[in-house]
C-alpha cells in the first residue's frame, strides 16, 4: 500500500499514462540533530500505529509498539520490531500513562516518540517530559501544544493575530451561574465544548437555557474522562455551517506552509465520517485566504511539525471563523497525502531530525480529488451507538496506488469497548471529484465486515445521495436528509423494495450455504474419493421423486423494528443440479439458482439468466448460525437457529420458525451497548415520568443517557457507578404500581 504518491507522466506508444508510485522525499542533508533518529516508540494503537510503523520501516527506522492487555495480539504489535506491555485495557491505565510509556522507551533504547493522534498526542506535559528525558517528540513544541490545546487561550491568541473568531466565552472562570449568564449574552443556540481534546467528545448544542445545567455538567464529565481536563468554553452555534480545515506544516527553521484544505462537514455525533480534499464548491480566492489564515495561526505560536487549523464556514454569509487547532497528525491526513503526493509521517520524522521542509508554498501541488470514509463498528439505527464484538469476517477492496485501506485490525480480532470503534479508513483518489466518488462507491460495496454492526450501508447511502454527489455538504447534512438516509416505516414503496431485496438475497444465501454444505459432505465421505453413492448424489436421489427441504431465516427489517422478519424458504433439488426456491405463500413464482463455489467464501451464481458474484460469511454465535451475503451493492444479514432439514415434497409440516420473542419480560430495559455506568440518577422504586433520565452509560469515551420509556416505578435497578455492563444486559424495568404490570419498553437514548 503506497503511503505517498507522486504523479509521473510517461509517454508510451504515443499515449499519456498517469502512474502513482511510492516516493521517499529527499530532504536537505543539513540537520540540527547531531544524530538522526534510528528507533521510534509509537505511543498509540490501532491503525495510526500501523501507519507510522510502515513509514518508519521504509526509512530504515526500527519501531517499538506499546500495548494494553486488550491489544496483546493486535496488528500494531505484530507490525513493530519490538512491543512492550504498558498496562490493563482502560486507557487511563495504559495509553494515557505517560510514565509507563517513557519507561518503555528507556527499556528499548528508543530515541524518539511518535504520539499518533488521540491519547497523549496533544499533551504539552508529555511532550515536555519527552524532551526532558532526551527523547525527540515527533510533533510540535510543548509551548504550541499548550497554547493551542487550551481552546480558550487559543481563541485569544488567534484574535490577537487577526484570525477571525466566532463570538463566544473563552474565559477561565467556570462557575455555572456565570456560564449561564455568558450563554444568555451570546444568544441561543449555544455550543458547549471542552477547552481541550477533540473528536466531538463533550460537545453539546443547547437550544434554550432550560437545557444548560444538565448539558454543562455532562460535558464536564465527558471531557474529564477523555482528556483529564474538564474546563468548558461557549460559542455561538452557527446554524448552517461547513467544517473546513487546513493542513499546515512547519519546520524548526521558521518555515510554515499549508497543504491545501479538507472538507469534514459530514458528521454524526459531532464526529467526522467522510472527509475529502480539496473542499468542493469553493473558489481559489477563498482557498488562498483560508490557507493564509491557517499559516498565520501557526506562526502566532511558533509552530513546527504537522498540525491542522479548523475553521467553521457560515454558508449563509460566506465568512469563515477560526474554530481550533489540532496540534497533531489528523485522522484524515491521508486525503491530503493523496492530492499533494507526499508522505506526511515521513515529513514529521524529518522535521523532528531538524531538517527544513522540502518544498515551498509555491511548489505545493493540488492533484485530483480524494475521499476518506471511516468504517465504524456502530449501530446506525440506534443513533450510531458504538458496537463491540468479534470480526468473524473482514475483507476489503484490493489496495492499489489510488486506493488505501488504513486499518489496525484483522479477521478474528475483537473490537473492544475500551477504545474508539473505528475498524478502518477507506481512502480513494481520482482525477476529479466525480471520478473519486465513483471509486468510493465501488470500494464501499466491496467492504465486507461480519460479526458486529457497522456503518458501511449508511456510508453507501451517503455517497449515493444527490446532494453529496453535488458537493452540497454542511455539518447538518445527515439531519437535513434523514428521510432519505434512514428507513421510514411509513414509506410503503421503500419498505416493499427492502423486503423484496431481502427475499432475493435470502434465496442466494440459502443456495450458497446448501452448495457449500454439499461439497463439504462430499469431501468427508469414507474413502476420500469424492464419489457419492446414489443416496448422496447431487441432488439427493429418490426414485420418481424430487427431494425438498425448508430453511427458516430471520431478518432484521429496518422498516419494522417491532419484530424480526421470518423468511421460510422451500428448496427443491432439481436433476440438473440447480435449486428451485419458493418463499412464503403457495403459488408465488420460484427462482431457479445454480451456484459454483470459487473459494472459501466466494461464489458464482446464475439466477433467471443473470450471472453474478456473491460473497458469503457464515459463523455461529449464541446457538445461532449467522449468514452474511454480499452481491453488487447489497449486504444482508440472516440468522438461523436450526440447520437445514430435508423433508419429503409432500410433507405438510415445516420445522418451527426461529423463536424471536425476547427472553425478558415486557417492560425490561437492557443496555444498548457494552459500557461503564458513570451515573445512576434515581433509586430503585422511584416513581418516574416518561423520558426521565435513569442512568448514564459511557462507551468509547462517549456518554449515553438511558431514559424511562414510560411512566411508572423503577424496578430491579441494581447497577452501580463504575460497573461494567454488557450489551443486552438487564438494567431495570418500569412497572405500574397498582397492577405491577410492566409496560411495553423501547429504551430511549440521548
Amino acid at each position: 500500500m503506497p503511503l505517498a504518491a507522486t504523479v509521473l507522466r510517461r509517454k508510451l506508444s504515443g499515449k499519456l499514462f498517469r502512474v502513482h508510485v511510492v516516493r521517499l522525499r529527499s530532504f536537505s542533508d543539513s540537520a540540527s540533530r547531531t544524530k538522526l533518529i534510528e528507533k521510534i516508540l509509537v505511543a498509540n494503537r490501532g491503525e495510526i500505529a500501523c501507519r507510522i510503523i510502515r513509514t518508519a520501516k521504509q526509512l530504515g527506522i526500527r519501531t517499538v509498539a506499546v500495548y494494553s492487555d486488550a491489544d496483546s495480539h493486535s496488528l500494531h504489535v505484530k507490525s513493530a520490531d519490538e512491543a512492550v506491555r504498558i498496562g490493563p485495557p482502560p486507557a487511563r491505565l495504559s495509553y494515557l500513562n505517560a510514565s509507563l510509556i517513557l519507561e518503555a522507551a528507556a527499556r528499548t533504547g528508543a530515541e524518539a516518540i511518535h504520539p499518533g493522534y488521540g491519547f497523549l498526542s496533544e499533551s504539552a506535559d508529555f511532550a515536555q517530559l519527552c524532551e526532558d528525558k532526551g527523547l525527540a517528540f515527533i510533533g510540535p513544541p510543548a509551548s504550541a501544544i499548550r497554547d493551542m490545546g487550551d481552546k480558550s487561550a487559543s481563541k485569544r491568541i488567534m484574535g490577537a493575530a487577526g484570525v477571525p473568531l466566532v463570538p463566544g466565552y473563552h474565559g477561565s472562570e467556570q462557575d455555572i451561574e456565570l456560564m449561564k449568564q455568558e450563554a444568555d449574552k451570546i444568544g441561543y443556540p449555544v455550543l458547549i465544548k471542552p477547552t481541550h481534546g477533540g473528536g466531538g467528545k463533550g460537545m453539546r448544542i443547547m437550544q434554550s437555557p432550560d437545557e444548560f445545567v444538565e448539558a454543562f455538567l455532562g460535558a464536564q464529565r465527558e471531557a474529564a474522562a477523555s482528556f483529564g481536563v474538564n474546563t468548558i468554553l461557549l460559542e455561538k452555534y452557527i446554524t448552517q455551517p461547513r467544517h473546513i480545515e487546513v493542513q499546515i506544516f512547519g519546520d524548526k527553521h521558521g518555515n510554515v506552509l499549508h497543504l491545501n484544505e479538507r472538507d469534514c462537514s459530514v458528521q454524526r455525533r459531532h464526529q467526522k465520517i467522510i472527509e475529502e480534499a480539496p473542499a468542493p464548491n469553493i473558489s481559489n480566492d477563498f482557498r488562498s485566504h483560508l490557507g493564509q489564515a491557517a499559516v498565520s495561526a501557526a506562526k502566532a505560536v511558533g509552530y513546527y511539525n504537522a498540525g491542522t487549523v479548523e475553521f467553521i464556514v457560515d454558508t449563509v454569509s460566506g465568512d469563515f471563523y477560526f474554530m481550533e487547532m489540532n496540534t497533531r497528525l489528523q485522522v484524515e491526513h491521508p486525503v491530503t497525502e493523496m492530492i499533494v503526493g507526499e508522505d506526511l509521517v515521513e515529513w514529521q520524522i524529518r522535521v523532528a531530525n531538524g531538517e527544513p521542509l522540502p518544498i515551498t508554498q509555491a511548489q505545493v501541488p493540488l492533484s485530483g480529488h480524494a475521499f476518506e470514509a471511516r468504517i465504524y463498528a456502530e449501530n446506525v439505527p440506534k443513533g450510531f451507538l458504538p458496537a463491540t464484538g468479534v470480526l468473524h469476517h473482514y475483507h476489503h477492496a484490493p489496495v492499489t496506488s489510488t486506493i488505501r485501506v488504513e486499518t489496525g485490525v484483522e479477521q478474528g480480532d475483537t473490537v473492544s469497548m475500551h477504545y474508539d470503534p473505528m475498524i478502518a479508513k477507506l481512502v480513494v483518489w481520482g482525477e476529479n471529484r466525480s471520478a473519486a466518488l465513483v471509486k468510493l462507491k465501488d470500494c464501499l460495496s466491496k467492504f465486507e465486515v461480519a460479526g458486529l454492526p457497522t456503518n458501511i450501508n449508511f456510508l453507501q447511502k451517503l455517497a449515493k445521495h444527490w446532494a453529496f454527489e453535488n458537493g452540497q455538504v454542511e455539518t447538518h447534512f445527515i439531519e437535513h436528509f434523514k428521510d432519505d438516509l434512514f428507513a421510514d416505516p411509513s414509506n410503503s414503496v421503500s419498505a416493499k423494495k427492502a423486503y423484496d431485496d431481502a427475499k432475493f438475497s435470502a434465496t442466494l444465501a440459502a443456495a450458497c450455504v446448501i452448495e457449500k454444505e454439499h461439497l463439504t459432505l462430499k469431501e468427508k465421505l469414507p474413502g476420500g474419493n469424492g464419489l457419492l453413492s446414489i443416496w448422496y448424489s447431487a441432488p439427493p436421489f429418490r426414485v420418481n421423486h424430487c427431494s425438498r427441504s425448508t430453511m427458516d431465516l430471520e431478518w432484521e427489517n429496518e422498516y419494522d423494528s417491532s419484530r424480526p422478519e421470518q423468511l421460510t424458504l422451500s428448496v427443491t433439488y432439481q436433476p440438473d443440479k440447480s435449486y428451485l426456491f419458493e418463499i412464503g405463500e403457495n403459488g408465488s413464482p420460484g427462482l431457479e439458482i445454480k451456484t459454483t463455489l470459487l473459494g472459501s467464501h466466494n461464489f458464482r451464481v446464475e439466477v433467471d439468466g443473470v450471472i453474478m458474484d456473491v460473497s458469503l460469511a457464515v459463523y455461529s454465535k449464541d446457538q445461532t448460525k449467522h449468514i452474511h451475503i454480499w452481491h453488487g451493492s447489497h449486504h444482508h444479514h440472516f440468522k438461523q437457529r436450526l440447520g437445514l432439514e430435508l423433508s419429503d415434497e409432500d410433507d405438510s409440516q415445516h420445522k418451527p420458525s426461529f423463536e424471536t420473542s425476547s427472553s425478558h419480560p415486557k417492560g425490561t430495559v437492557v443496555a444498548p451497548m457494552a459500557g461503564l455506568v458513570v451515573k445512576v440518577l434515581v433509586e430503585d422504586g422511584t416513581k418516574v415520568v416518561e423520558g426521565q433520565h435513569i442512568l448514564v452509560v459511557e462507551a468509547m469515551k462517549m456518554e449515553h443517557v438511558v431514559n424511562a420509556p414510560s411512566a411508572g416505578y423503577v424496578h430491579g435497578l441494581q447497577v452501580t457507578v463504575n460497573q461494567q455492563v454488557s450489551d443486552g444486559s438487564v438494567l431495570f424495568s418500569i412497572k405500574e404500581k397498582e397492577s405491577q404490570r410492566s409496560n411495553t419498553v423501547v429504551f430511549s437514548l440521548r
